[in-house]
C-alpha cells in the first residue's frame, strides 16, 4: 500500500514538473512569436553602405543593419560586378527593428539627415549608379511613409536642389561578403572611416542624441 502511495505520489509530481516546464516553453515560444511580429524590415540605399550600416546599427529599436545589394537583375551579384556600375544593384542595407522602440518616419528622419538626397548617382567622391539614393519598399504602408517624408521635405524646401531619392518597390536582398559588414567598426583606423563614415555618425549622434543605443 505504502508503495502504492509514493508511485502516486511521484507520478503527480513529475506531471506538475512537466506541466511548468510546458508552461515555460510555451510562454517564451508566445513571446518570441510576438517580438516578432513587432519586427519589421526597410531596405535603403543612400551611398555607401558601410556609412548607412555604421549609422543604423546605433539608432535604438535596431535590431540589425545588413550590408548588400538590391535593385538589379542577375542573380548572386559580387561586390566586384556591383562596382562596375552597370548591373543595376545599389549597394543598400536591410535595416530590421522593433516598431514598439522605433518607427518608420524616425527611421526614414535619420535617413533624410545622413546622407545627400540631392545628388544624382553619387554621394560625395562615391559617384556611379551603385550609389544611388533609393528607398526599397515592401509594402503600400512603405511606399506611402516615403512618398509622404519626400513630399514633405519638398514642401518645406530642405534642400536647395531637387530630391531625387527614388521610391521603389523591394524584389531581392543579397548579402554582401562578411568582410563588409560591421565595417565600420572593425577598421576605424581606415582613412574613408576616418574621413567619411565618422564625420556622419557624428552628425547622427548629435541630432538624433536622445535616441541613441545604450552602450
Amino acid at each position: 500500500m505504502k508503495k502504492i502511495f509514493l508511485i502516486c505520489i511521484l507520478t503527480t509530481l513529475t506531471a506538475c514538473g512537466q506541466k511548468k516546464e510546458t508552461t515555460k516553453e510555451t510562454t517564451k515560444l508566445a513571446e518570441e512569436t510576438t517580438n516578432k511580429k513587432n519586427l519589421e524590415t526597410i531596405t535603403l540605399g543612400g551611398g555607401c553602405y558601410w556609412c548607412v550600416e555604421a549609422v543604423y546599427e546605433n539608432l535604438n529599436g535596431v535590431k540589425s543593419a545588413v550590408s548588400g545589394f538590391s535593385g538589379g537583375k542577375n542573380a548572386n551579384p559580387s561586390y566586384e560586378d556591383v562596382s562596375t556600375g552597370q548591373t543595376g544593384y545599389v549597394e543598400v542595407v536591410q535595416i530590421t527593428y522593433d516598431k514598439t522602440i522605433t518607427s518608420l518616419n524616425e527611421i526614414f528622419q535619420v535617413f533624410f539627415t545622413v546622407h545627400d538626397p540631392t545628388t544624382l548617382n553619387r554621394q560625395g567622391a562615391d559617384v556611379g549608379t551603385q550609389y544611388r539614393s533609393v528607398i526599397f519598399y515592401k509594402n503600400e504602408e512603405q511606399r506611402l511613409a516615403a512618398q509622404n517624408i519626400i513630399n514633405e521635405l519638398k514642401k518645406a524646401k530642405i534642400y536647395d536642389s531637387p530630391i531625387v531619392t527614388a521610391v521603389e518597390p523591394f524584389t531581392k536582398f543579397y548579402k554582401a561578403d562578411d568582410y563588409h559588414q560591421n565595417y565600420y567598426e572593425n577598421n576605424k583606423n581606415q582613412p574613408y572611416c576616418r574621413m567619411v563614415i565618422q564625420p556622419k555618425i557624428e552628425k547622427f549622434e548629435k541630432i538624433f542624441k536622445d535616441k541613441l543605443k545604450n552602450k
